[in-house]
């Protein structure tokens, strides 16, 4: 029997191509080693989400917190800046140690600094030690980047905007479920939600070291392979990406920022009822993400995604100031809620096609640095602006939104494959 034909180079994404078509079905290995990852993808998720829990339950009562201890709007501002300064520093030094070392011992190390951060915060007594807890659980907040690298290692270009949609989903169980917690153990003192948080990231701590393994990838035996933040950038169109995310970072988080304030002052409602609020936006973010993201990518594309999320943001964020009853408002926001879940994961999904395996985490960790980036800058303009005029953070949240359809026009959806390598 004739020899077939060597295998050739395509010189579009450089990838090895079977000159003939292989059509014949999965083998069982291949069946059970999928059935493995997604397995081991569905634990990266849990471990994200009581990860995220623990985030949300501070986030509502922080400003209740801080503001027994005197803090107004720029303090509050500040507290909130400066855990994102942190976040944005040490974010993509998590994504190159990653990429080094491995997905796991990084995250691994940072959800037990982010419990040690929850125990300090719930025994804080003063702005100043608030303020400096803050700082210690930023600091070790940027391992999102590393979760979503590790999700790009474990999966094909079609499989990742279900698992992208699935990590903005988590994002939106966590918002679901810890206000809730939050507001409810915040009757016994503001103290509480802190210490719950903290309880939360010991036992997810102690799940991962039991559950979680490495990501399915060939770590690097040499540190090359790590970008920094330049270079990074440099990568084709992921400069654009990120400036995107920043824009985009920006806007959510003028309402963050003050939203609790903005409820306590116009509508009189306290920590249990502006956490039910949050928790009727997550609803709709996760019934969005939870399981719409790949349909909807694929029927529009990531690009349309981010334009039309975009829309909904602004529609949502220039009409909130507007509504004169909490009716009314729940309808402004849950626009918002749309647009944000749509915008999200459809984001991540194109920055993952511009990464390549050796500096995955490096790529994935400077694009969520800017939304780190955005929490120091965004949190300063809020607080100042809702100082001078309540509807003020709305107004500038719109006016981002929009630029953020702008920037999203000149957004193009690149292969993984044509990703550059690091040097």
């Amino acid at each position: 029997m004739r020899n077939a034909p060597p295998p050739r180079l395509t010189p579009r994404c450089l990838e090895i191509e079977s000159p003939i078509p292989n059509n014949e079905p999965d083998s069982a290995a291949d069946t059970a080693t999928s059935a493995r990852t997604h397995a081991n993808l569905r634990i990266l998720l849990s471990v994200v989400i009581v990860d995220l829990i623990g985030f949300a339950i501070v986030v509502p009562i922080l400003p209740f917190y801080a503001e027994q201890y005197g803090a107004g709007g720029f303090e509050l501002g500040c507290i909130v800046a400066g855990f994102s300064l942190f976040q944005f520093i040490f974010a993509p030094l998590w994504g190159r140690l990653s990429d080094r070392f491995g997905r796991r011992p990084v995250l691994l190390f940072t959800i037990a600094g982010n419990t040690a951060a929850m125990i300090f915060l719930g025994l804080a007594d003063s702005l100043t030690t608030i303020f400096a807890a803050r700082i210690l659980a930023g600091a070790f907040a940027g391992n999102i980047g590393v979760a979503t690298a590790y999700i790009t290692d474990a999966t094909s270009e079609d499989e990742r905007p279900r698992w992208m949609g699935l990590i903005g989903a988590s994002f939106a169980v966590g918002f679901t479920l810890g206000p809730v917690l939050g507001g409810v153990a915040s009757t016994w003192g503001y103290s509480t939600p802190m210490y719950l948080a903290a309880g939360l990231s010991a036992l997810n701590l102690i799940s991962a070291i039991a559950r979680l393994p490495e990501s399915p990838r060939k770590v690097s035996d040499s540190p090359a392979g790590a970008l920094s933040r330049l270079a990074a950038l440099r990568q084709p169109g992921v400069g654009l990406l990120t400036a995107t995310n920043f824009v985009f970072s920006f806007a959510v988080t003028q309402l963050e920022t003050v939203f609790a304030l903005y409820m306590l002052h116009r509508f009189e409602f306290n920590a249990f009822e502006v956490a039910m609020v949050l928790f009727a936006m997550a609803v709709v973010m996760g019934g969005i993400q939870g399981g719409g993201m790949k349909a909807l990518s694929k029927r529009f594309g990531e690009r349309s995604l981010v334009r039309g999320g975009a829309l909904f943001l602004a529609s949502g964020f220039f009409l909130t100031p507007l509504m004169p009853s909490v009716a009314w408002l729940i309808g402004a926001l849950m626009l918002s809620a749309t647009g944000r879940a749509l915008l999200q994961p459809s984001l991540m999904t194109l920055i993952s096609f511009r990464t390549h395996e050796d500096s995955r985490g490096s790529i994935m960790s400077t694009f969520q640095s800017a939304a780190a980036l955005a929490r120091v800058f965004g949190p300063f303009a809020a607080g100042l602006i809702y100082d001078h005029t309540a509807g003020g953070p709305f107004w500038v949240a719109g006016a981002a939104s929009l630029l953020v359809f702008a920037l999203a026009s000149a957004l193009t959806r690149t292969r993984a494959a044509e990703a550059v390598p690091a040097p």
